[in-house]
């Protein structure tokens, strides 16, 4: 079933005393905002003012379609470098022509999501594992600050990969501007005093005013001081141009990747503020919000928007009760378009902190080192995302990713693990005999577990795990129980390591029942026609009972 039609479901209930703390909250939120989608802007290879549409569309759509009260969704520099690098090979970044892919990009990607949304097909983003989306982030900060690098040292922009782009920086090194890098060193040093001493000081905000009238008073652009210069800053023109067969299937694969990353944050955020303002939030209605954000962002000339955690953040931590928050940002960002000649000269290097602040935001190092002591198989998956995303690309970074995770998850169920139970003493319980001050073997009996699908992959281990355990028993066995309380399937191929095991059975005059025995295994069962060949009263409903019924205890011998 599909979210429900209703519109502003967020601010159902609304009550007037929740309007002092939503207009706080705007406050928070625009300080923020504004700085952070400009930067955003430049990353994405738009014109700045594109940023502050972005944000705009996607509030006030969001607003409309979402279910979450503090959500915040807007430009966001996870995303701007995976389509950034996606559509700048298909155009030049700022021609007309790149502008134009983009609106479309967007368009597609909103479409994507908000079919995501509507089918309820948000567990699509549970294919990226923490490990995975930790070593995409830290890949992406990489990507930015590396960006950035040329922005913050007043050096001429560079083009190309990673490494392409540090070895440039290398090789321009005598050519460094140290009025740039006082500008940025300074606006580092703003954002953090300024977070040290109260996190709602708008620090960034600050910064890019002081810089910007730091610049133009003290005539900085002589002294190697790069500016945005003049900007367009009317009205957006409505609608995308260069539609065709053709632009699509070049614009489709970057939208697939986007719409995954985008799917992926927003069901993140989305759940870590579940229940903010008292309102239950609906992963998939806030896909459909994000959904057709992207596509009226697009439509305004803009950019793919994506849900932002420190945004959203902000807006918590300023006890913001709903979606009016965003809107009355929203209404103030467009009082603001007309005033954005203002900032001809914000500096480049004042992006390029901002940006730089975010990357290394992004660049969670507590989350990599607690993998680390986790599992280093999952620390190398973060790695090799974090590598193939930093010095490949983004869409070979999450491919490659993902490829791994699911043959790990396939080496690992391949390699089950097959546990020999005992009777618990004074119980009708049984656990793994491993566990020796508990419980022990009933002798003539072997009670195996095995708590996974049985399959191609592991068919073969289990037929000689099984055959293995029944001819090293230490004492000769009547009766064998295979429990299958986690078997939530069985294939063909399983089925014929399970026939294997019970020829082997019948050559040794073994008896074989199994227990919690579920419909899908015994649909399977009577398919392959095993059931019939075990037998319908040997299959039980506890392994208590499959020994109670079957297994008639030895006399022990005479003293």
């Amino acid at each position: 079933m599909s979210p429900s039609p209703a519109l502003f479901t967020s601010m159902r209930g609304y009550r007037r005393s929740w309007a002092v703390a939503d207009l706080g909250a705007a406050a928070a939120l625009l300080v923020i905002a504004v700085p952070e989608q400009l930067a955003t802007a430049r990353l994405a290879g738009m014109p700045p003012v594109t940023g502050l549409y972005a944000f705009i569309a996607a509030t006030v759509v969001f607003a409309m379609l979402g279910s979450s009260p503090q959500l915040s969704v807007g430009a966001d520099s996870t995303i701007a470098p995976l389509f950034a690098v996606g559509i700048g090979s298909l155009a030049v970044a700022g021609s007309s022509s790149y502008i134009a892919l983009v609106g479309i990009l967007a368009v597609a990607v909103g479409v994507i999501v908000a079919l995501v949304g509507l089918m309820r097909l948000g567990w699509i983003a549970e294919f990226l594992s923490a490990p995975i989306i930790s070593g995409f982030l830290a890949g992406v900060a990489v990507i930015i600050v590396v960006r950035q690098l040329p922005d913050l040292l007043g050096l001429p922009g560079v083009n190309g990969s990673t490494l392409h782009r540090l070895r440039f920086v290398a090789g321009h090194i005598d050519e460094v501007s140290g009025a740039a890098v006082g500008i940025g060193v300074g606006m580092l040093a703003i954002v953090f005093v300024a977070e040290r001493l109260d996190r709602r000081i708008p620090g960034a905000l600050i910064g890019l005013v002081v810089t910007t009238v730091g610049v133009g008073i003290l005539g900085l652009e002589r002294h190697g001081v790069t500016v945005l210069g003049p900007l367009a800053h009317g009205a957006p023109d409505i609608g995308v141009t260069g539609v065709s067969w053709s632009t699509l299937r070049s614009v489709i694969p970057v939208a697939v990747v986007v719409a995954l990353v985008v799917v992926s944050q927003t069901a993140a955020t989305t759940r870590a503020f579940a229940g903010g303002g008292g309102h239950e939030a609906d992963v998939n209605r806030d896909f459909v919000g994000v959904g057709f954000g992207n596509v009226l962002a697009g439509l305004l000339g803009a950019f793919p928007v994506n849900a932002s955690p420190p945004r959203t953040a902000a807006v918590a931590l300023a006890s913001g009760r709903s979606q009016v928050a965003g809107l009355a940002a929203a209404a103030a960002v467009v009082l603001l378009i007309p005033a954005a000649g203002l900032l001809q000269n914000l500096p480049l290097a004042t992006l390029a902190a901002v940006l730089i602040i975010v990357a290394f935001r992004m660049f969670r190092v507590g989350d990599i080192i607690d993998i680390a002591r986790f599992d280093r198989i999952e620390l190398a998956l973060a790695l090799v995302t974090l590598l193939t995303v930093a010095l490949v690309g983004v869409e070979q970074g999450i491919g490659v990713a993902v490829a791994l995770a699911i043959l790990d998850r396939t080496r690992l169920s391949a390699r089950p693990q097959l546990h020999v139970l005992g009777r618990i003493p004074a119980t009708t319980s049984w656990a793994p005999v491993n566990d020796a001050d508990r419980a022990a073997p009933t002798p003539g009996v072997l009670v195996v577990l095995f708590a996974t699908p049985l399959w191609y992959a592991n068919a073969i281990r289990f037929r000689t795990e099984m055959i293995a355990g029944i001819d090293r028993a230490d004492a000769p066995l009547d009766l064998v129980v295979l429990d299958v309380i986690g078997m939530s399937d069985l294939d063909y191929t399983g089925s014929r390591a399970l026939r294997q095991v019970l020829d082997h059975l019948e050559h040794r005059g073994i008896t074989f029942a199994m227990a919690r025995t579920g419909d899908h295994v015994r649909g399977s069962l009577e398919r392959s026609g095993l059931l019939q060949r075990i037998g319908e009263d040997h299959l039980f409903a506890s392994v208590d009972e499959a020994i109670v019924g079957l297994h008639t205890p030895k006399p022990p011998p005479h003293a």
